[in-house]
């Protein structure tokens, strides 16, 4: 099988523009995980489009370099060429929904576009997960209680991208009502987890329960790692959780990530990222298993696997 994967920031996404470290850096991490996994699989060849400006690297994979201008034009003519394609980008700009939809006709080794479409915008996503009995944070609004302050965040933003805190959340809200795009949530007290999913059709498989490494800096956060099966003494607690969430929304393929906080009252679900998180680059070491290799069996018309829980791998991203 010929598999065309695009990581958007290392990929050409940027050319002609300097691409952010701390993303380039990410980005890095996810593609070569993925692409190591993918090599392991037999009958599968490579093709990956990388940021002429950028070094080779040592994975097996055919390169289609990207120069400024040429993005777009590339992975057409990659996804044209391939069997299956695997998209990794962020949702913000209607990125990844671009991407997703363009795989029509080929196998996509992801998310299917509307499942993309409804992740990319978090008021939409927690209002539908919200609908179906999964614990999510509300907007905030006058009369919703805000006891820890509130944050505001772009509703199509990815990470702790553009992330603020507001110790009034009167503030809050008239920041996010002054500008479009933006959205304000009461800020929830506890600990940053993420749980890493695989889905099919409505069900699914509890990768790994993970906690990140989220500080908070005045009134920014700063994303400086995670540590996959950090959380795995809530499997329990978080296993019916990743069901009810793939339940709501039976569209989400493959690898999913989930990001959360871990509150006083139970989980809360902040957003869901339709795609390759960070997570995955330490995934196979904490699993003892190929997940991309399940993700492939999946497409095939496999079913979810069963695997035991996961082993503590830390992985710290430089500042």
């Amino acid at each position: 099988m010929r598999i065309f994967v695009c990581e958007f920031v290392t990929g050409g996404g940027f050319a002609g523009a300097p691409i952010p470290a701390g993303l380039r850096a990410e980005g890095e991490m996810m593609l070569r995980a993925l692409l190591a996994d993918l090599a392991a699989v037999h009958g599968v060849r490579l093709r990956v489009c990388r940021d002429a400006r950028l070094p080779a690297f040592s994975v097996p994979a055919e390169t289609a370099a990207v120069e400024a201008g040429a993005f777009w034009d590339v992975v057409r003519a990659e996804i044209a060429a391939a069997e299956a394609f695997w998209p990794i980008a962020p949702e913000s700009d209607g990125i990844l929904l671009r991407l997703s939809a363009m795989a029509r006709g080929k196998i996509l080794l992801g998310s299917s576009p509307d499942a993309v479409r409804l992740c990319t915008s978090k008021t939409a996503t927690t209002r539908h997960l919200a609908a179906h009995g999964v614990p999510t944070a509300p907007a905030l609004a006058p009369g919703i209680a805000a006891p820890h302050g509130a944050i505001v965040k772009p509703d199509d933003g990815a990470g702790a991208e553009g992330v603020r805190f507001f110790a009034d959340p009167a503030a809050a809200l008239a920041t996010a009502r002054g500008a479009p795009g933006l959205i304000a949530q009461p800020f929830i007290a506890g600990a940053p987890e993420s749980l890493s999913l695989l889905c099919n059709a409505g069900e699914a498989t509890l990768l790994s329960c993970n906690r990140q490494m989220i500080a908070r800096m005045g009134d920014e956060f700063h994303y400086g790692g995670f540590v996959v099966g950090g959380a795995e003494e809530k499997r329990a607690l978080y296993t019916p959780l990743a069901a009810a969430i793939a339940r709501a929304i039976p569209e989400l393929f493959g690898y999913v990530g989930v990001d959360l906080i871990a509150a006083s009252s139970g989980p809360v679900v902040l957003e869901i990222n339709p795609r390759l998180t960070t997570s995955y680059a330490a995934l196979s070491e904490a699993l003892g298993v190929n997940p991309a290799a399940k993700v492939l069996a999946l497409a095939a018309g496999g079913d979810l696997p069963k695997l035991q829980p996961a082993r503590a791998v830390t992985l710290a991203l430089a500042p």
